[in-house]
């Protein structure tokens, strides 16, 4: 069975799939910061859940930490890396952008030049539905062009991507980027929409609602998520003789061994709804604060995921008013209400 290093494991997505491949039976080294961008008992809380899994080891350290990260990589000689660590959040990077680039390009670096270094089987690494940036044509489909990032956490992902590509063609090096639209679920960022519109309901205080409402999200359920990166760990791209050889709707690149997929529920979900499926769940009504879009912020996502379905057979396909209802369970058990 083989190894793999999980970068995020303490994170909402790392911590899900960590626990996926350890009950297939994976050997899971995880690699984590254990950063106070959000609540670090939650963080502890997710790792405590995969220590209880023999075949779970971890280390803590910045991705900026060259030489940890190095040291752990030569020890555990991991077949495969998936890496999910990073700096998230589209609005905290108005207010802190030099922590992205630190985490981001940085610290994606690192994990390349550790992928190079072991010749992996396969390097996946997680980019954002973000990278399309100022694009109108929905859904998103992975073959445009996605060259006016609005943040600069969208910057840094389409960064990630650019190095990806050059590293998978100099070395040979299978890599798959992967784009997420709007991941939500138990165990979720609690400075993500679905957990603070549950906290602020709750607790009777208005949640702020960008754009007056009229905003709409490709809403993806971690579960299926995570079940997509798992299918795609055994689909490592190869470098095609001639560009001939790919596929129509395929994103794989004619110079080298790498791939964008996108992995979301190719539903565009009105903001709205996706409120009073909370508000119907929890039995409160919300108090709405209406306000305009957010700076760098975009009105609609929505992803075509024919290509993950494609390559592996699977596509995401929780209904969002189940997936509310699956966190909101989670939530009222977590903090005992």
């Amino acid at each position: 069975m083989k190894k793999i290093l999980v970068t995020g494991t303490a994170g909402f997505i790392g911590f899900h799939l960590a626990k996926l491949l350890l009950r297939e039976g994976f050997d899971v080294v995880g690699y984590d910061g254990m950063t106070d961008y959000y609540d670090v008992r939650l963080k502890e809380r997710r790792h405590q859940i995969l220590h209880q899994y023999p075949n779970f080891s971890c280390k803590i350290g910045l991705l900026e930490d060259f030489e940890a990260l190095h040291s752990l990589c030569l020890n555990e000689k991991p077949d495969v890396i998936v890496h999910l660590a990073a700096q998230a959040g589209v609005r905290y990077s108005l207010e802190n952008p030099r922590a992205y680039i630190d985490a981001n390009i940085v610290g994606t670096f690192n994990i390349m030049e550790c992928a190079r270094e072991l010749n992996v089987d396969h390097l996946l690494m997680a980019s954002t539905s973000s990278a399309y940036g100022a694009n109108t044509a929905m859904p998103f489909v992975e073959t445009e062009k996605a060259d006016t990032p609005l943040t600069i956490y969208a910057a840094t992902k389409k960064a990630g991507e650019a190095m990806g590509h050059s590293y998978a063609h100099l070395w040979n090096l299978p890599t798959t980027m992967f784009r997420f639209f709007t991941v939500y679920g138990p165990y979720g960022r609690p400075d993500m929409a679905l957990f603070k519109f549950t906290k602020g309901i709750l607790e009777g205080t208005p949640i702020d609602i960008y754009n007056n409402g009229d905003m709409y999200r490709d809403f993806t359920y971690i579960d299926d998520l995570v079940k997509g990166i798992r299918l795609l760990i055994d689909t490592p791209p190869v470098r095609p003789d001639t560009p001939n050889d790919i596929a129509e709707g395929d994103s794989l690149s004619p110079v080298a061994p790498y791939r964008i997929v996108n992995i979301g529920n190719s539903d565009k979900i009105r903001l709205l709804d996706f409120i009073e499926a909370i508000e119907s769940e929890l039995g409160l009504k919300a108090k709405r604060n209406y306000m305009e879009m957010q700076k760098g912020d975009v009105p609609a996502t929505w992803a075509n995921a024919d290509l993950l379905r494609t390559l592996t057979g699977y596509q995401p396909q929780t209904e969002f008013r189940d997936g509310v209802a699956k966190f909101v369970t989670w939530y009222r058990d977590y903090y005992q209400i």
